[in-house]
């Protein structure tokens, strides 16, 4: 949890619910492993050697492939990390109940709920980093590096120049920056940087390029 919130606060797809649900199954397997070991064996009327992590791997496995499916990437934007997260840890769940772990399996999918529902609240509320790209044009002048973080500061905005477009002569110059914010998830979008930069300047583009923007 203490490691999600990091992950959720900087800004990244796998947050506070998703760390958890990963760190949750994969607990949930070792244990479930731990209480089968008194099965292991191989009986004295018997051709095979039980191995209790073969079934289970390859599920698990498996599922990996399903998971990754979820997982959409579009620009720096990814979506569907919780949804892979939740996936596999219904199968762990559904290897400690076929394995006869039912009080494990109950409080493993109690916990989850827990996870996906209440936690969400808190996640959607936790301070995170935002971040887009801003294209502004118009006349060549270089003065604009600095004025304009120096303009969006008040806002609580910070401003990193990437690139300029154009000739160094040209009416048409573009100034790339990358501008960055912290707010919970669940804040209004930067309506207001949008309308103070129109007064100074032709936006040509503002894409945002959050990672969290997805996580559902």
């Amino acid at each position: 949890m203490i490691l999600g919130f990091n992950r959720g606060a900087r800004g990244r797809a796998a947050g506070l619910r998703t760390t958890i649900l990963v760190g949750l199954a994969a607990s949930l397997s070792m244990i479930q492993a731990n209480l089968l070991l008194t099965v292991d064996g191989k009986g004295s009327t018997s051709f095979i050697q039980m191995d209790l992590m073969r079934l289970p791997l390859g599920i698990l496995t498996g599922v990996g492939f399903i998971g990754g499916g979820t997982i959409l990437k579009k620009g720096d934007l990814v979506t569907g990390v919780t949804t892979a997260a939740t996936l596999w840890l219904i199968t762990v769940i559904g290897l400690c109940l076929g394995g006869g772990q039912l009080v494990l399996g109950c409080v493993g999918t109690a916990i989850g709920v827990v996870t996906l529902s209440v936690l969400k609240w808190v996640d959607v509320r936790i301070p995170r980093l935002h971040r887009a790209t801003l294209t502004i044009g118009g006349a060549a002048d270089v003065s604009v590096i600095e004025a304009l973080p120096t303009l969006i500061e008040p806002l609580h905005y910070h401003a990193r120049f990437q690139e300029r477009r154009g000739g160094g002569t040209s009416t048409d110059v573009e100034y790339a920056f990358e501008v960055y914010w912290r707010r919970p998830e669940n804040s209004r979008p930067p309506v207001d940087l949008l309308r103070l930069l129109e007064q100074h300047y032709v936006i040509k583009s503002f894409d945002l390029t959050t990672q969290n923007a997805g996580q559902t």
